[in-house]
């Protein structure tokens, strides 16, 4: 491209509206902290909402700020796509930021902690311990907490150690012979943060940090303490990995180690800091002003979800317990699931419906005699995997077993790795996918054979086989056993495990091959549609909307006269309802109990909608560098289920808050409508289907005696006759 079209590409490009990635994505965290301010949750769910906001923030100073500062270090002035310049991103990053935990401790402290009194459950100080607590406190500080203290004492000989990226320190400034010395004393983290007390009635905690400053001079007996603070360290823990290194997973396990030492991004101090205290950690820490968060109450409130579960009863303050439902499809298949796989493709909702089916359909794999083969990609697992125990007992079982593990899935990576290892010494295949590119596809492919010859059964999904995780998120599942969806999995196995190029699919969409050049050719059939007076509109349901020329693309759509409607959960940089640029687009964003995963495509398609489920969400990573995973719906039934589902979803009044032309995200418009929260009526719906089964079962048990004892008066009525 010549140096004058990229010019003026550039120039067209900061005329259309865009929202920066990292302002789009510290609002949706704020949209989750209004789930913590909102008075219609219980109580201990708001503090877990809280909790929630803290965690997320943490993760995003460890990668998108972390990688914004490492393109500032390096002088990178070009922004991308449109724009600022990484230095003029972190400007408006900090103040944000910086607004947001103001707002996250205004909501503990004025909020939270206030109706926690209001139930008995206090956070004591040391100062205000009764006899009895204070007797506890020093037993306990005695027998568990003394013992794993390490004391850091700082000076010429020993420098400032190397502290561990987010954990708690405390910073404490001392005095010997009008001298001032520093020392650091981490909150060790293998301990409770909250400490449960004995009290009557009423339910008592302090911080360990509380009882770790009260008995310093136990600690520093040589030097008067004058001053401590607690602070904590954000450090960069984006991975730099060299794809090309000859052992994979030890280049990984090296990159591991490195995440704890990288460079920090934020220190987080208490409020009540003295100045001095305070100089010395930032320069000491070599971090900017502008790095430093004043936190006006107990650090890493991500702590707070487990006082949560720490508190007795109160059922009250809690959201009950979700079971979810037997999955309708299911629903009176009886125990052969292939053999209901056989007879129509089947769909399963998660959480509202139970995961258990995959965990089965996989269990039932690895002990049946007439399945030869399993091959499944696994990109995020839970610690104690009953997905993984399948295919270490089918591989046990002589079953060839190949499995995809994604080793660089950020923040799972050592997870993955134990999991790694573990499959090998089973006896399974185990791949770590493709140089450059994550596999984020979610699939699995059970080859078997039955009466009639080889089959093969498949499970394809929007979420990760991961059978904590969907009991949290909302996520959608398709078994099938459709020749054409067999023939593409075998394909795309391939391509993974082997040296094949890149197929030409029957059904399936794939990242990097051709997954951007679907949407574009989807969204370009909807325009010339409603320029040729054929029915026409786009529905997409994704985690985020990134991609400029996918946003692009659907501005001229929307321009053209097709309707758009988007339900973005998180990052959204396209701005709806612009006057002349983006009227016919809404975007609804969701946040609820459970966190929106899914992905749906729908398109008009002159009036035969085309129905779409996957991995991916419309970002350049996922189109460009990963391996995704889009397979059509074509099942009357699920279709109709789908349909339903973003019809459920654009209606809800409660959990939905739809983005505005100024970029501001806003509740639904409740006046004269009924409250709809989605994800309550698919829960609801999920449990009814099941009772309704379940009742017709014992209507049909409880007549069955009779229905029998009339047959047999009949016929003996007949033989009379005769």
């Amino acid at each position: 491209m010549s140096e004058k079209n990229e010019k003026e590409k550039k120039a067209k490009r900061t005329r259309i509206p865009y929202t920066n990635r990292e302002l789009s994505w510290l609002s949706f965290n704020e949209r989750v902290l209004k789930e913590a301010y909102e008075k219609e949750n219980p109580l201990l769910e708001r503090l877990k909402f809280l909790s929630i906001t803290a965690s997320n923030l943490d993760e995003f100073f460890m990668v998108r700020v972390a990688g914004l500062r490492e393109q500032a270090r390096m002088g990178v002035k070009k922004p991308y796509p449109v724009g600022q310049s990484p230095s003029a991103q972190l400007r408006q990053i900090s103040e944000q930021a910086h607004f947001l935990c103001k707002k996250q401790y205004n909501c503990l402290r004025r909020s939270l902690l206030p109706m926690l009194r209001n139930h008995d459950i206090l956070i004591v100080r040391f100062e205000g311990l009764d006899a009895k607590q204070k007797k506890y406190v020093a037993r306990y500080f005695d027998h568990m907490v003394f013992p794993v203290l390490t004391p850091l004492a700082i000076d010429q000989s020993r420098p400032f150690p190397l502290l561990a990226n987010r954990s708690l320190n405390l910073a404490v400034r001392l005095k010997k012979e009008k001298e001032t010395h520093f020392a650091v004393v981490q909150v060790p983290s293998i301990l409770p943060r909250f400490i449960a007390l004995p009290g009557e009635k009423k339910q008592h905690f302090i911080l360990l940090e509380d009882v770790i400053i009260a008995y310093l001079p136990k600690l520093l007996e040589t030097h008067e303490v004058k001053a401590v603070s607690l602070f904590r360290i954000t450090r960069n823990a984006d991975l730099s990995i060299d794809e090309e290194a000859e052992d994979l997973l030890q280049e990984i396990q090296k990159s591991i180690k490195k995440r704890k030492r990288g460079r920090p991004v934020r220190l987080e101090i208490n409020a009540k800091c003295d100045e001095e205290t305070q100089r010395f950690l930032i320069d000491t820490l070599d971090v900017r002003e502008a790095d430093v968060y004043s936190c006006a109450g107990p650090l890493d409130l991500t702590a707070w979800s487990k006082l949560s579960s720490m508190i007795k009863g109160h059922a009250d303050l809690r959201l009950s317990p979700i079971i979810p439902a037997r999955p309708a499809d299911f629903l009176g298949c009886g125990d052969d699931l292939f053999a209901a796989i056989r007879e129509r493709d089947r769909f399963v909702h998660h959480p509202y419906e139970s995961f258990d089916c995959v965990v089965k359909f996989l269990a039932s794999a690895a002990e049946d005699p007439a399945v030869l083969a399993i091959k499944q990609t696994l990109y995020r697992v839970s610690g104690n995997s009953p997905i993984v125990r399948a295919l270490m007992r089918a591989a046990e079982n002589g079953k060839q077993v190949t499995v995809l593990v994604e080793l660089k899935a950020r923040f799972d990576e050592e997870n993955n790795i134990n999991w790694a290892k573990k499959l090998e010494q089973a006896g399974c295949h185990v791949i770590y996918g493709l140089v450059g590119l994550k596999t984020h596809c979610k699939i699995l492919l059970v080859v078997r054979r039955d009466a009639d010859g080889i089959r093969r059964y498949l499970h394809l999904g929007t979420g990760n086989y991961n059978d904590s995780t969907a009991r949290l998120y909302t996520d959608m599942g398709l078994f099938t056993c459709r020749e054409d969806y067999g023939s593409d999995a075998s394909l795309l196995f391939n391509l993974l495990t082997g040296y094949s190029r890149p197929p030409q699919y029957q059904k399936f969409i794939t990242a990097p091959d051709d997954m951007r050049s679907f949407f574009y050719e989807r969204i370009e059939r909807e325009t010339q549609n409603v320029l040729d007076g054929k029915p026409a509109g786009i529905v997409v349901k994704v985690n985020s909307l990134l991609d400029y020329d996918i946003i692009e693309r659907l501005y001229k759509a929307s321009q053209a006269g097709v309707d758009i409607r988007l339900i973005v959960r998180g990052i959204c940089s396209l701005v709806p309802g612009v006057e002349g640029v983006s009227d016919r687009i809404t975007v609804h964003s969701i946040v609820g109990r459970f966190l929106e995963h899914s992905r749906i495509f729908r398109f008009e398609n002159g009036g035969e909608p085309l129905i779409y489920l996957g991995s991916a969400d419309l970002m350049p990573r996922n189109l460009d560098r990963r391996v995704e995973l889009l397979f059509p719906v074509e099942e009357p039934k699920i279709r109709m289920r789908v349909e339903a589902v973003l019809a459920m979803q654009m209606g809800d009044t409660v959990n939905s808050r739809i983005q505005g032309p100024d970029a501001i995200y806003r509740m639904a418009q409740r006046r004269g409508k009924h409250n709809i929260d989605s994800q309550a009526a698919f829960l609801a719906l999920a449990q009814e289907r099941e009772k309704a089964y379940l009742a017709q079962q014992t209507e049909s048990t409880r007549f069955t005696p009779r229905l029998k004892a009339e047959e047999e008066h009949n016929q003996s009525m007949d033989q009379k006759g005769s």
